[in-house]
Parts: structure tokens; sequence; C-alpha cells
């Protein structure tokens, strides 16, 4: 799973909730002042395929996680050979060499699934900590321009439609790039 997908998944109901709170905030400072109110929009999708602290944590991943998906492919690959093996000399095995390999089978299963889930666990595991060192970086980046371009209201997605005039994708993700 990518940090993007996770992220994505973050809930629905919170992206409508922001949408209305910024609608009636928008609304109260309508009417309470005469000064407009000034309201960004990052697209984080955008952010997470596009900013360099995602795409050195994607690099970092594969380099850490690559060889080790490709040993259980390789070990799946062997497993399923093995098993095709079997089915094609079974008749011509005796009973006891039969129940021999079906062992061996057996314990290739149970090898290959314990590694499996060795692998899904430290992989999540990693994936998550490197997120939470992409969503760090996006907060301050996100901060960073909101206070120096004093906007009201910054919206990350959960919003529909927006004008480009409104979009400040493009200065966060220079932010991120700028950070160290």
């Amino acid at each position: 799973m990518t940090v993007a997908a996770v992220l994505h998944r973050a809930g629905h109901m919170k992206k409508a909730v922001i949408a209305i709170a910024a609608v009636g905030i928008q609304a109260f400072m309508t009417c309470a002042s005469a000064q407009p109110l000034k309201v960004g929009f990052v697209d984080i999708q955008l952010v997470l395929q596009e900013s360099a602290p995602s795409k050195a944590a994607g690099v970092r991943l594969e380099s850490e996680f690559g060889n080790r998906s490709r040993e259980l492919v390789r070990l799946e690959a062997t497993l399923r050979q093995d098993t095709e093996k079997l089915d094609k000399d079974a008749p011509a095995l005796s009973e006891t060499e039969r129940s021999r390999r079906v062992r061996e089978l057996a314990n290739q299963r149970r090898e290959l699934e314990r590694k499996g889930r060795e692998f899904q666990e430290d992989a999540e595991r990693r994936q998550q900590e490197e997120q939470r060192v992409v969503k760090d970086k996006f907060d301050k980046a996100v901060k960073q321009v909101f206070d120096a371009e004093k906007y009201d209201l910054i919206l990350q997605d959960g919003v529909r439609f927006h004008s480009q005039a409104v979009d400040v994708t493009k200065k966060v993700l220079d932010a991120m790039s700028a950070q160290r």
C-alpha cells in the first residue's frame, strides 16, 4: 500500500466536515466584517505524488524491501513448481515417498506464509514511519504558506470544486522541497 493510498483512506467524513466548516466560517466572516476571507486549497494527492519527501520515502522503502519482496515471489514460484511436479509424479511414487514430499511442501508453504507475514508487518511498520515523516513535512509546509501569505483558511482535499485561484498546492510543494 502506498503512502498516498493510506492517507487517501483518512476518511471522506472528515472531508465533508471540513467543507461544511469552511462554508460556515466563510459565511460568518463575510457577515462579521467587510474584509474578504482568504481561502486556499491543497491537493494532497498531488503533493504525495510529486513532493520530494514522498518520492524519497518510496525509494527508501523499495531499497529496504525490494529484495525481500523478490525473494517471496521466488519462493512462491518454487512452491508452485514443486506442487505441480508432485501432482505429475504422484501416480509413480511409493506411498512413503509421496508422504515425504507432501510434508516437504507443507513445510515450504508454512515457511512462505511466515515470511510473508513478517514481510507485511515490517513493510507496514516502515511505511507508517515514512508516512509520519512526510505528513510532518507536509503540515510544516502548509503552515509556512498559511503564515507567509496570511491565509484565513487552507483546505486539504475534501473539496470537489475549487478555483485555480485558491489552489496553493504548488506553493506547498515548493515549501516541502525547501525543507531539509
